[in-house]
């Protein structure tokens, strides 16, 4: 049994419950206000986070919770913001892939994780369309439904299929590069469940420059790493920074056995 195993049960029963309450409102949804000229919200995303975060309150309520839609909230002990690195931080996305959910396409998940002196140490990816859920600890192996999942072995990297999202000018010519290199590239419109999808080789890779979050994140790059595969910032650091600016995160993450030719391609 891993250290974490209480905090996993938990996280993936209040995921499961966050994902009964999308289903029932799926593709009833009521109110979607516009984030961004790119971005929106439901109600869903409120009432699904509201949710998560009463349940954790209730459960471990010293601990620091940092959400998509409300943001920071700070834990009981001295110093102890939800964006330090000390302590015990929940790291929450209540929905992501808003959009897709949004306009009834199955693509979306609940993100929950567990940060530790600025460190994941649980990650739950819950999809509720599918009823799978991903789930790793920091001690334990990744998992699909309890049963232990690998990244992809497939041993040439013109077979493979990434999740990609690059975008500018000063990114056109890697990103043409990784095309040739590769079989082909999808965006799917949900960076935690796509990223997740590395630790059991339906993607063979993800890889997104920028435009990420902390709670994009904490969870399913756990689960990719647990999984087997490298996972890094597109500079080849550290790939989780509980303090990072929001939508600033590039990842990428791979089988070890490619992973430093993506990153060459990509630098």
């Amino acid at each position: 049994m891993t250290r974490h195993a209480a905090e996993l049960a938990f996280a993936l029963e209040v995921a499961t419950r966050a994902g009964e309450l999308q289903m029932d409102r799926y593709e009833r949804v009521g109110r979607i206000d516009h984030k961004s000229a790119r971005d929106v919200v439901t109600e869903v995303d409120h009432l699904s986070e509201a949710l998560i975060l009463d349940a954790i309150r209730a459960a471990f309520p010293g601990d620091a919770l940092l959400a998509e839609e409300t943001g920071e909230h700070d834990g009981h002990a001295a110093g102890q913001t939800a964006t330090s690195g000390l302590g015990r931080v929940w790291v929450v996305d209540p929905l992501d892939g808003t959009i897709n959910y949004a306009n009834g396409i199955p693509f979306f998940c609940v993100s929950i994780a567990l940060v530790e002196a600025g460190q994941p140490v649980v990650g739950v990816i819950h999809d509720p369309a599918r009823r799978e859920s991903f789930t790793a600890t920091a001690d334990g192996p990744a998992a699909l439904g309890g049963v232990p999942i690998h990244a992809s072995g497939k041993e040439k990297l013109s077979d493979f299929v990434i999740s990609m999202a690059l975008s500018g000018r000063a990114v056109a010519t890697r990103a043409r590069g990784v095309r040739k290199a590769i079989r082909v590239p999808r965006s799917m419109g949900s960076a935690a469940l796509a990223l997740a999808y590395v630790a059991n080789g339906r993607f063979d890779a993800f890889v997104q420059q920028g435009g990420l979050s902390t709670w994009d994140i904490a969870a399913a790059g756990l689960i990719a790493e647990r999984g087997g595969a490298t996972v890094t910032n597109l500079e080849g650091g550290p790939w989780f920074e509980i303090a990072a600016a929001s939508k600033s995160i590039g990842v990428l993450a791979a089988p070890p056995a490619h992973h430093g030719e993506l990153l060459r391609l990509l630098s």
